[in-house]
């Protein structure tokens, strides 16, 4: 019996921490929306730096304070300490480098996810004052899918032959993204859309920041309100090819969770501080392309030939070093001007 054939972080033992967790992040997140965003208003480039700036330090607070939480749980667990040869030191920092590496994951596909944003709030004609509460309620509902998806890839990774369809999905994912031509978005003629439109009243102008309107004492739905459930729709298709993706990485799922969670949390800010250049980084999509290549060739090939795991130091290496090329190579050759997008 070897570290991987244990779970570090059993559901049974470690409920209390994804409650604890969760309890945190909602406590956040009430803070944020009730104390620092509680007027509506735009969001400055400051602001919006100053904020990923902030939750990027949260995330590697967090990281830290579990490798030292590894360090003190793991020697105290009778289960790890029967494994023969079992190294506390070199299992805390496996825990932490999957963590941040699973957090740049996470981050870096969000990016790709930007575009789509700023194509959706063009569409329903929010303005940007108005657009942080949106992405705020639409955290709260990821929150609730992500943990529905990571509960049932951890449920499906108990099948060996699991592993294989994750990474052969992810493989397909990728090259589908790396040849694929831009896909114009269509909000108008969804069909959950258009489903919504007939049991509730769509108004055909915002009413503040509210998502439903009281006309005639007959409630309304706005545009925010579609705007927010579009959104909710695209996050669960994300879902789809980032969970797979993280736990290529990490079968933790305890890892999986906050790694998320923390990747999500960023994305709003990221979104303001990006959302005007989003454009520039046309080459971004090939280097998320070869990185969910490469975490697929991870989990269907490669981590067989490093008896069962991929060198956790070297798979973050790589990320960051094709993502970081990816965007370097966008701001060095930009798009002519005849092949910017539309605004």
């Amino acid at each position: 019996m070897t570290a991987t054939d244990v779970a570090l972080f059993p559901f049974a033992d470690y409920w209390w921490f994804y409650l604890a967790f969760t309890a945190a992040v909602l406590l956040l997140l009430v803070l944020d929306l009730g104390l620092f965003h509680r007027k509506a208003h735009t969001v400055s480039f400051t602001e919006a730096g100053t904020w990923t700036f902030v939750w990027a330090v949260m995330a590697l607070a967090f990281c830290f304070g579990l490798y030292q939480y590894c360090l003190w749980a793991f020697p105290q667990d009778p289960r790890l300490m029967a494994i023969p040869g079992f190294n506390t030191a070199a299992e805390a920092k496996q825990v932490a480098l999957e963590f941040l590496t699973g957090y740049v994951l996470e981050e870096s596909l969000s990016v790709d996810n930007m575009f789509v944003f700023v194509v959706v709030f063009g569409f329903f004609g929010i303005p940007q004052q108005y657009q942080h509460r949106v992405l705020f309620f639409g955290i709260i509902g990821a929150l609730a899918f992500r943990a529905i998806f990571i509960a049932l890839g951890s449920a499906l990774l108990h099948f060996q032959w699991m592993i294989l369809v994750f990474g052969g999905i992810l493989i397909v994912t990728g090259l589908k993204m790396m040849f694929s031509s831009d896909e114009a978005i269509d909000p108008e003629h969804n069909k959950i859309l258009r489903l919504i439109k007939r049991f509730v009243p769509i108004t055909n102008t915002l009413h503040g920041s509210h998502f439903f309107h009281i006309e005639n004492g007959k409630r309304y739905g706005t545009p925010l309100l579609l705007c927010l459930v579009f959104l909710e729709m695209t996050d669960i298709l994300f879902a789809v090819d980032s969970v797979p993706a993280i736990f290529g990485v990490t079968q933790e799922p305890l890892i999986v969770f906050t790694s998320n969670i923390f990747a999500i949390l960023g994305l709003r800010s990221l979104f303001f501080l990006l959302a005007g250049a989003v454009h520039l980084f046309h080459l971004l999509k090939y280097g998320l392309s070869v990185v969910l290549i490469f975490v697929g060739l991870k989990m269907a090939w490669l981590n067989s030939l490093f008896n069962g795991h991929f060198p956790i130091l070297l798979s973050l290496g790589i990320i960051l070093g094709v993502i970081g090329a990816s965007i370097v190579l966008s701001l060095a050759f930009p798009k002519k001007p005849d092949e910017q997008p539309a605004a």
